[in-house]
C-alpha cells in the first residue's frame, strides 16, 4: 500500500467544522484505529459503506485529456465531512478509509518525458502502476460486503474497480462468476480499443479480461463516438445505451425511462454505478459540456440507481476544481458531496425511513 493514506480520527475532525448545538457528518462517520489491521476492522466494522478518494488525473492525461481531475478530492470531503448528521444520515453507516496519492508517480513523469508521445506513453505505463493498487484496497471492501464510495480520478478507475469488486463478490457471496455488470452515466462510452490503458477504455479492459458481464451508457452523446465503437457495441448484446439525442433532441424515451432501462437490463447480478461528472452541464472536468444533463438530473439518476439496482459500487470521476489551463470552480467537490449523500440515503432506506416515523408520529 505504498501509494495509500488511511485516516485516522483525527485526521477527520481536522476537517469537520463542530459546531455547538449541531453534529456533523465527521464526529460520527467510522475510520481505522492507528495500528489496527484494516481488513480485520472491515470486516467488524457496522459500516455499510466504505469511502475512499483516487484523486489521480494519471488517466486522463494518457488520454490527451486536460489534468485536473486529482483537485476535487479534498473540497468534497471537506464538504461531506461538514454534512449535519440527522435521521435523513446519520454517519454511523459510512466507514472513511482514505486516499491515493500517485503525486511521486506523476512527478517522476513530468521531469523524465522528453516529448509528447514519451510523455504519454509514459502515462499509459503509470495507469497500471493506479491499477494494481486500486484493485488490492477495493477488493478487500467489496470481499469484506461493504459497498465501496469512490471519489476522484479518471474513468480509467473503472477497469480496476469492477475487477477489484467482481473478484471480492465471488469470493464473499459464491458468485458463480467473477463478474458483475455495470450502468454508466457517461457523455462518452469509455469503451476504446485496448491500446495502452487511459481514461477512455476501461470498461473495455474490464469485458475483454472476463470482468465486465453487462454494460449500459446512458447520455451518450452522439457527437462523440467514433464508428469503429458504435459498429462494435451495436454487434455486442451485453452493451445497451440510450443516447443523450435520444432523450432531450428525439424524446424517444425520457429521462427516468433510459435509467429504469438500464437497471432492467442489468437486473441479473451485482451492479457498478457510474457517473462521469463531465457529462452534467457546465460542470469542471477533463472534458466539460455546454449541453448535458443538469444537477438535479444527476441527483435523480444517483437515487434511482441506488434504489432500484442490485448495487455493487459507486464511482463517481473526472470531476475537477481546478484544470490546468486555470479554470477553477470550488463547487464541484460540494456537487459530488450531494451526489454521495443522495446515494446513500437512498440505497440505505433512511429517507423512507424519516417518512414512515412521521406518519406514524402525526397519526398517534
Amino acid at each position: 500500500m505504498n501509494h495509500f493514506k488511511f485516516y485516522s480520527k483525527e485526521d477527520i475532525l481536522s476537517l469537520t467544522k463542530v459546531r455547538k448545538f449541531e453534529t456533523k457528518l465527521g464526529e460520527r462517520i467510522q475510520s481505522v484505529p492507528p495500528g489496527a489491521e484494516w481488513p480485520e476492522v472491515l470486516q467488524q466494522s457496522t459500516a455499510k459503506y466504505v469511502l475512499v478518494g483516487i484523486p489521480e488525473d494519471i488517466g486522463v492525461r494518457a488520454n490527451y485529456g486536460k489534468g485536473g481531475a486529482d483537485t476535487a478530492w479534498l473540497p468534497f470531503l471537506s464538504s461531506f465531512l461538514n454534512i449535519q448528521s440527522n435521521d435523513y444520515l446519520t454517519g454511523n453507516e459510512i466507514l472513511l478509509l482514505g486516499h491515493f496519492d500517485f503525486g511521486d508517480v506523476k512527478y517522476l513523469i513530468d521531469n523524465n518525458a522528453y516529448n509528447q508521445d514519451e510523455l504519454i506513453d509514459a502515462y499509459r505505463h503509470a495507469v497500471n502502476i493506479v491499477d494494481e493498487e486500486v484493485e488490492k484496497i477495493i477488493k478487500q471492501i467489496a470481499a469484506a460486503k461493504k459497498i465501496p464510495l469512490i471519489v476522484g480520478g479518471g474513468h480509467n478507475n473503472a477497469y480496476p474497480i469492477i475487477k477489484a469488486v467482481a473478484k471480492g463478490l465471488f469470493k464473499a457471496e459464491m458468485l458463480p462468476l467473477a463478474q458483475i455488470n455495470c450502468i454508466n452515466m457517461d457523455a462518452q462510452t469509455d469503451y476504446r480499443p485496448m491500446e495502452g490503458r487511459h481514461s477512455g477504455n476501461g470498461f473495455r479492459y474490464a469485458e475483454e479480461d472476463g470482468f465486465l458481464g453487462k454494460y449500459s451508457i446512458i447520455g451518450m452523446h452522439e457527437n462523440y463516438v467514433p464508428q469503429n465503437v458504435l459498429m462494435e457495441m451495436h454487434a455486442n448484446p451485453f452493451i445497451q445505451y440510450t443516447s443523450f439525442e435520444d432523450i432531450f433532441i428525439h424524446e424517444r424515451k425520457n429521462f427516468i425511462q433510459a435509467i429504469a432501462h438500464a437497471t432492467g437490463f442489468t437486473e441479473d447480478t451485482y451492479t457498478g454505478i457510474e457517473l462521469d461528472l463531465d457529462c452534467i452541464e457546465h460542470v469542471l472536468s477533463s472534458a466539460c459540456t455546454p449541453c448535458g444533463i443538469t444537477n438535479l438530473q444527476a441527483r435523480q439518476y444517483i437515487n434511482f440507481t441506488a434504489t432500484d439496482a442490485k448495487v455493487a459500487y459507486l464511482h463517481i470521476s473526472e470531476g475537477a476544481c481546478q484544470l490546468i489551463d486555470g479554470r477553477r470552480d470550488e463547487t464541484t467537490g460540494k456537487l459530488i458531496s450531494y451526489l454521495v449523500s443522495d446515494f446513500v440515503k437512498a440505497h440505505a432506506g433512511t429517507r423512507a425511513d424519516v417518512m414512515v416515523d412521521r406518519q406514524l408520529v402525526g397519526r398517534n
